[in-house]
């Protein structure tokens, strides 16, 4: 099994916060090798995709993310 892209694990981490959370620290992990091997210092996520959209909602997946080695950024909408 080859090593997912970051847009890949990124697409991972959509699905498992639409699951309620399943599995999001090993996607989290996933995500942050990922950006290691592309050279890239943070994720970017759409806001849109978010369950909770919401400014409070945002900080909270920042926080949890960066705990985990992982800086996250968001596109503009």
């Amino acid at each position: 099994m080859s090593e997912p892209t970051v847009a890949e694990a990124t697409d991972r981490i959509y699905q498992s916060l639409q699951a309620d959370n399943a599995d999001i620290d090993m996607h989290i992990a996933a995500l942050k090798a990922a950006l290691a091997r592309e050279g890239l210092k943070e994720a970017v996520f759409d806001p849109a995709k978010l369950v909770q959209n919401n400014r409070s909602g945002r900080k909270l997946m920042q926080a949890y993310f960066r705990q985990r080695g992982v800086t996250v950024t968001f596109s503009a909408a």
